[in-house]
Formats: C-alpha cells, structure tokens, sequence
C-alpha cells in the first residue's frame, strides 16, 4: 500500500540530497578557483624569491637528501640553458616552458608551472595538481560536511512535520470509522485544513446521500412488508375456505378466489421488484437511443388483449414521426406499461386510451390520455406515493405503478406531469431531454 507520507518523505529527502551534492560541487569548484588562484600567487611570489643567486646557492640540494614530497619544485636555468639549481633531484619535474603560468603533464601527472626570467636566468617554480584538488576538496569536506550531518536529522524533523500536516486525515479517517448504518451524522468541518475541507465536504455529502438511502430502504422494507401481510394473509384464508368446501362448486369458487389472489400478490411481489432495482444505489442506466412512437406500439400490442377484455379503444394517432431519446428501453417500456396499465384500469367500459409521442418546446414527449374519472388536482402529487392508493379508485392495485414510473422518469432526468385529458380524463405525460441533432 502506498503511503503518502514514505512518499513526502523520500521526495524531500532526495530534493535535499540532491541540492546539497550540487551545493557540494559547486563549492568544490568555487574553492579550487579560489585555491588555484591563492596557489598560483604563491608560485609567483616563490619564483621571485629565487632572483638573488646568493639564495638559491646555499639552498643547493644533494641528490637522495630530498625522501618526503614537498608542495614546490623549483628549477633555475643559466642563460646557456644549463640547469643550475634543482629542488628535487628525484622527481621528473617538467623542462623548461613558456614563461608565466602553464599546466603541464609529465610522468609524475599533472603540474601547475610559473615561469620567470631574471638577468638571463631562467626561474621555474611548479607544483602538483594533485595537491591543489587535495586542498579544494578539503576546504569544500568542511563546508560541507555540516549538511550532510544534519541529513539524518533533517529526516527526522521532515518525519515529524509531515506526521503533523497530515494528522487531519487521520483525524477524518477515524471520524468516519465512527459512523454506522445508523449513525451518519456529518462530519465537523471547524479547524479542518484547507487542503482537506474539499474531502470532508465530499465525505459528508456521501453520508448525506446514503442515510438517504438507507432510511428510503428501511421504509421500502416496512411498506413492502406491510403490503404483503394482507394479501398472504387473504390467501391463507382463502385456501383454508376451499378445503372446508362442502362441495365441487363452492371448492372451484374458493380455488377461483385464491387463483385471482395469487395473480394479485405476484403482480405486488413484480412491482416492488421492478422498484427495488430503481432505488438509490442502483447501477447507472446504460443509454441508448430508443424510439418512442415504436416503443407506444410495442406496449399498446401487449396490452391489446386486456383493452378487448374491457371492451377498450386502445390505440396510437396515425402518421406520428419518429422521436428519439437517450435511455434505457427495458426500463421505458415498464415506465410506459405501467402508464398504460393504469389508464386501463381507471377507464370504464367502452372507453379509450390514446398513447401519443412527439417532440415539443425542447423536449420529446411521450403521454397517455384515457376517458376515465382522472385525478383530482388535489391528489395529483400523493398518487406518486408508495402504496398510495385512491379511495374512489375502480379496481385495486399494488400503489406502486406511478412510483416506478416517477423513479424510472428521475433516473433518465425526465420529468411527469398529470393534467386533465381531452378525453375527459387523466393525461400523464412524460417528457425528457430532447437529443441534440446528429
């Protein structure tokens, strides 16, 4: 598992190490500019301490007298190009060069070589390019060898500097372990960092969102229960009728009872599957594009034999264009199904059921108009409610079509709108985002 603090750490450890090391050059290079400069000074000086031959006389120098190395060698020519005077006898110092100052290689390495002519003499002082890089790198060990001390150190006051900036996240990390299923108060924003607040405001609006959840769910749960009590309930009474029947005839009415029973709770048992699948949590809907003038008249083809049942005209206009929307048909056609089963049940014998799509002020549409008794405006907005059921309402059903019809209609961002029909009696409309053309 990744750990952002090992990560803060390492970064700034290696930022550190890294400046330091460049410091570390740099200063290297800087103090063998500056030795180099101080050296070749010294060259200077040293040569011209050489021009009086009284001096460099009684510093003559027997061969083998020289076995520690010295910082100089120095080297005086006669005019006729005879060496007269040589510090070290041993070395293979470099031949006579160019006056001034000059870097030259010879079998012992490199030599650092001032030049000097005096009244027809020539003074040669040279020095080691070993000994001045051994100089720089020490005078630049001690500058920096404090800082690369303090590494380890430094580490740990990074360690404890980091564990402190991010003590936030612990605090909010131990603050959401506290949370359960039924406690999912918000988190406290007071003193929260700004760098954190965005994660705390996301967090609480996620604890919002599924106690939401989670208390629609316990009241799903409840409802349904309740709703299944009385139908089971109903059955078992019903099938205990039919055994005590006394003959074939009251038996075969019983066993009709119980059959109409069962129809009744499994399409109760449908819906409050259908609306389980739609509630918060559930998976995205994947998005297509669906027609919704051949999706009317796939929905009006299923229920054509319960119209003929009731002796009902159902049907779509004619010559209607095609209109197309982003969703999801499985889900559309239950939203339209449920819509028109509705419409079904509330319309009278004799009576139509007209299901009409199109496209109209920015939206496409999709309605069903029936010649029913309608909604009052009053109640328009409770029948949205689960198990919600109208007190005039001609046959009994579940309560739950026009909740799933609003949660599918919320999950495709389309909205329903009930108004009176043309026909007399309910108009539930659908309308969602028009597509943009192609």
């Amino acid at each position: 598992m990744r750990s952002i603090r090992r990560q803060l750490l390492l970064a700034l450890l290696a930022v550190i190490t890294l400046a330091t090391l460049a410091g570390a050059l740099a200063t290297y290079r800087t103090a063998r500019d500056e030795a180099g400069a101080l050296l070749d000074y010294q060259l200077r000086q040293l040569a011209l301490s050489f021009r009086d031959p009284a001096r460099y006389g009684t510093m003559r120098r027997e061969p083998g007298s020289d076995e520690d190395v010295e910082e100089f060698s120095v080297q005086i020519w006669a005019a006729d190009g005879t060496r007269i005077y040589l510090s070290h006898p041993r070395h293979e110092l470099p031949h006579q060069v160019s006056l001034g100052y000059a870097t030259v290689d010879t079998g012992l390495g490199k030599w650092r070589v001032f030049g000097l002519q005096q009244a027809g003499q020539v003074i040669q002082v040279a020095q080691p390019m070993q000994l001045r890089d051994q100089l720089a790198l020490a005078a630049a060990l001690r500058i920096v060898a404090p800082f690369l001390l303090l590494l380890p150190v430094l580490g740990v006051l990074i360690w404890v500097v980091i564990g402190r900036g991010l003590r936030p996240l612990d605090d909010v990390a131990q603050a959401v372990g506290t949370r359960t299923a039924v406690a999912l108060d918000p988190l406290p924003v007071r003193h929260v960092p700004a760098e954190v607040l965005p994660l705390v405001v996301a967090l609480n609006d996620l604890l919002m969102r599924l106690q939401r959840a989670l208390e629609q769910q316990r009241e799903f749960v409840a409802d349904a229960a309740h709703e299944l009590r009385t139908p089971l309930a109903a059955l078992t009474l019903q099938v205990q009728l039919a055994e005590r029947a006394a003959d074939a005839e009251a038996r075969a009415e019983a066993f009709a009872e119980v059959r109409g029973g069962l129809q009744r709770a499994t399409h109760s048992v449908q819906q409050l599957l259908t609306l389980a699948r739609l509630e918060p949590g559930a998976s995205e809907p994947v998005l297509q594009p669906v027609d919704l003038r051949q999706l009317a008249a796939q929905v009006i083809a299923d229920h054509l034999p319960l119209a003929e049942a009731r002796e009902i005209d159902l049907g779509a206009p004619p010559q209607q264009q095609p209109c197309i929307v982003s969703g999801e048909a499985d889900a559309l056609r239950i939203l339209l199904a449920n819509l028109v089963s509705n419409a079904l049940r509330c319309t009278p014998r004799g009576g139509r059921v007209d299901v009409v799509s199109g496209s109209a002020d920015a939206v496409s549409f999709v309605e069903v108009c029936d010649s029913g008794e309608g909604i009052p405006p009053a109640e328009r907005e409770r029948v949205f409610d689960r198990f919600y059921r109208r007190a005039r309402a001609g046959e009994m059903g579940s309560g739950l079509g026009l909740a799933i019809v609003r949660a599918i209609a919320e999950r495709h961002h389309a909205r329903v709108l009930l108004a009176e029909a043309g026909l007399g009696g309910l108009r539930a409309r659908v309308e969602f985002p028009r597509l943009p053309p192609p």
